[in-house]
């Protein structure tokens, strides 16, 4: 499985794909098939050559699709969407947020990320989750309910890069404490996009730290940064206080 947890703090994101390019390069020499970042970018690009594909060549092992190889990742995501058009004032927190895809290799990552709109391109008042595979992005499910999470505001010039690094940096496995991580949510609005990392254990207090000093680092983002709980979320709502600070 691809897992880069051991990479040293500080690594700039983009080189995110780099590391995960070499990551598959060892099967990749065995074939004579490019390695590093070649081979990580090729992969998608595979990935949507095969996607034009018909379902019956697919089913039936043909095409290029039956000859990609596939590269794990440590978990498999989910990406969820909340459809501002269909939010309502008198329905329930959550209640619109949909399932889009399940992934859990390099390969069905970028087949799905290149194919679909960035967060500049999404309607105001969209929000964009992807979460660990069983793990729905509300306050309710099991595993975030004691959590919190951590905001950087954006401008629409750098949600796409930034909204990008932080899947890197997640799906690459980049974070010292990723196993407290549930997942990213990018928040579509008005005056500026806000992107959102959602942990599990909120009072850990040095894996929170953590977690929000690395993701400045992945993105080379200089102001502070807040975490807040969601229990305080929840009796304050947008007057809630950060906990900590990064």
């Amino acid at each position: 499985m691809l897992r880069l947890g051991s990479e040293p703090h500080g690594v700039q994101i983009h080189a995110v794909a780099e590391m995960m390019g070499t990551a598959m390069a060892s099967e990749s020499c065995r074939n004579g098939s490019p390695t590093g970042e070649a081979a990580f970018v090729e992969a998608g690009e595979e990935e949507i050559d095969a996607g034009d594909q018909s379902a019956t060549e697919a089913a039936a092992g043909r095409g290029p699709r039956a000859t990609l190889r596939s590269h794990s990742l440590e978990h498999a995501w989910t990406f969820w969407f909340d459809n501002p058009s269909a939010k309502s004032k008198h329905a329930a927190w959550g209640s619109s947020i949909r399932p889009v895809h399940t992934f859990a290799t390099v390969e069905d990552f970028w087949g799905l990320y290149n194919n679909i709109n960035r967060p500049s391109k999404l309607a105001i008042g969209a929000d964009f989750h992807c979460f660990k595979d069983k793990i729905e992005p509300k306050w309710e499910d099991p595993v975030c309910s004691n959590g919190g999470k951590w905001t950087i505001n954006c401008s629409r010039g750098k949600v796409d890069k930034w909204w990008l690094y932080t899947l890197l940096a997640m799906l690459g496995e980049q974070f010292d404490h990723g196993d407290e991580i549930c997942g990213a949510v990018v928040n579509v609005r008005a005056k500026q996009e806000k992107i959102s990392i959602w942990t599990k254990n909120a009072l850990n207090e040095s894996s929170q730290i953590s977690i929000g000093r690395q993701w400045k680092e992945f993105l080379d983002y200089n102001d502070t940064v807040g975490f807040i709980l969601h229990d305080d979320a929840k009796k304050h709502d947008r007057f809630a206080k950060s906990r900590y600070h990064a």
